[in-house]
């Protein structure tokens, strides 16, 4: 479970993430994270939230955002919410360092998805596009946070149909939906002895 001012960061599609709010502070109607992302960085893919709506303010630099279709770019200063149920993906467009502060209402448990995403890329377990290479892993995932988030391709039923094969023999095989964001070790500690 994330903490208020943990940071995590996604070495694949250049996202570094700090969590500002988590649902613990606001009894579970908002999670507000800091995101900052390289220049060419993106989101691992269209997605939708079935019951959550997102809210990117942008702070610094610009960042483009196809919503249900339709393109459009941001700069620091705009802001814009996506709907609950809509389709989107993003990047940033521009040459410099994007700055954003990310809503979702209510809080739901996306921070845990994003988190275990996040674990993957650093694991090595990601296609380029962020994306788990795992099938079992992947069906794991999606199968267990499917409340929060969805790819749109392929379409919902042929997800689920898939999800319903994969995820019981993923289980068997030892994948689980969570995967362990690594943490840094803390410095140890010198010994302090009575005189």
């Amino acid at each position: 479970m994330m903490r208020v001012g943990d940071a995590i960061d996604n070495p694949v599609t250049g996202e570094t993430m700090t969590f500002l709010l988590t649902g613990r502070e606001t009894n579970g109607e908002l999670l507000r994270l800091g995101m900052r992302v390289r220049p060419d960085g993106f989101v691992a893919g269209e997605h939708l939230h079935p019951e959550q709506e997102e809210r990117f303010c942008i702070t610094d630099g610009e960042i483009t955002l196809r919503v249900d279709g339709e393109e459009r770019r941001y700069v620091a200063g705009e802001a814009i919410t996506i709907p609950a149920g809509t389709p989107h993906v993003w990047w940033n467009s521009g040459n410099t360092e994007l700055r954003v502060v990310v809503e979702f209402r209510p809080a739901g448990r996306i921070g845990e998805f994003i988190t275990t995403f996040f674990a993957l890329a650093r694991a090595g377990r990601t296609n380029r596009r962020g994306i788990p290479t795992n099938l079992f892993q992947l069906a794991a995932t999606f199968a267990e946070y499917a409340d929060v988030i969805r790819g749109t391709r392929p379409p919902w039923a042929i997800q689920r149909l898939l999800f319903a094969f994969l995820n019981p023999i993923g289980r068997v095989l030892g994948y689980r939906p969570d995967v362990v964001y690594p943490r840094q070790q803390s410095e140890p500690q010198p010994r302090v002895t009575a005189a």
